[in-house]
């Protein structure tokens, strides 16, 4: 009969939600364009289930690679998705503007398959792994399968926390989502490439909140810019 450890359980719960809770907005955001998710979440998963299968057999491994090659290589996809992403958020704000003139109208973005399951591998795998850490501590104290009920746990109750979740974001209009996905993905971006290059963010993970912040005045002043025509955009994107 196994026994489980009710306080390692609860840990792993929590540090499963908190952790693989920025892999769901990360998803969100990296779809906002066209407002499938399928792609973006199936590179979460598998970026999830390769750490997993690592941690499984060789969790030593795991632990000896540096972190902040990890963070560079997800704030770079980031950044890189964000760029791409604004471009399509000003379209959306160009054809809501436009409305009244149907002609004038531009086709919705394709998804960028490569890009979206980039992004979604890269998140996943980050915060698997610190999710894994403490996993792993629980496990070498003795509590390994409370720590595997409470990170799976975690796992179900955030899926269906997001799928609620996702059909009420569906309801908010396009420009606006884009926006807020936008400045998120800048927000993440900014924040791993600081952990990478050892900047001490104050309240740890919280600063998430005034780099948001800072994100959307600075996303939604450019595309004010773009929209009066002061700043040009080259290509068709």
């Amino acid at each position: 009969m196994v026994l489980f450890y009710v306080p390692a359980l609860v840990v792993a719960l929590v540090i499963t939600l908190v952790e693989m809770t920025e892999v769901v907005a990360v998803v969100f955001a990296l779809t906002a364009h066209h407002g499938v998710i399928r792609h973006g979440a199936l590179g979460a998963v598998a970026g999830t289930t390769v750490v997993a299968v690592i941690s499984l057999g060789f969790g030593a491994v795991l632990l000896a690679i540096p972190e902040r090659f990890l963070l560079w290589g997800a704030a770079a996809v980031l950044f890189g998705f964000g760029i791409f992403l604004f471009r399509s958020t000003l379209r959306s704000y160009r054809r809501e503007r436009a409305a009244a003139c149907p002609a004038t109208e531009t086709p919705a973005p394709k998804p960028v398959v490569t890009l979206e399951f980039a992004g979604g591998f890269s998140v996943g795998a980050i915060e698997s792994i610190e999710t894994v850490i403490v996993l792993l501590a629980l496990s070498a104290a003795g509590y390994g399968a409370s720590a595997i009920v409470g990170a799976v746990a975690g796992g179900v109750l955030l899926v269906a926390i997001a799928l609620v979740v996702r059909e009420r974001i569906r309801r908010i209009k396009v420009p606006t989502l884009k926006l807020g996905a936008t400045s998120m993905l800048f927000t993440f971006a900014v924040f791993w490439g600081g952990e990478a290059a050892n900047v001490p963010w104050p309240w740890a993970d919280l600063f998430l909140v005034p780099i948001f912040l800072i994100s959307l005045v600075v996303v939604r002043s450019a595309l004010e810019l773009f929209l009066r025509g002061i700043l040009p955009v080259h290509g068709n994107g």
